[in-house]
């Protein structure tokens, strides 16, 4: 059975440690990944084309 993950519980400074645990027992080329992955991502929500609501 899967246990329940639980998002953004806990202190922001538990979470934020937590967060430089995990980025540090990254290789080197993991890191790179995530780095790229956000980086795309980052680029295509600004070259995206907005979406108007028509009210």
């Amino acid at each position: 059975m899967m246990k329940k993950v639980f998002l953004n519980c806990g202190a922001p400074e538990e979470l934020e440690a937590k967060r430089i645990v995990e980025i540090k027992s990254l290789s080197y080329l993991e890191r790179l990944e995530r780095l790229m992955a956000i980086l795309e991502v980052s680029y295509l929500i600004k070259t995206a084309k907005k979406i108007q609501s028509k009210k």
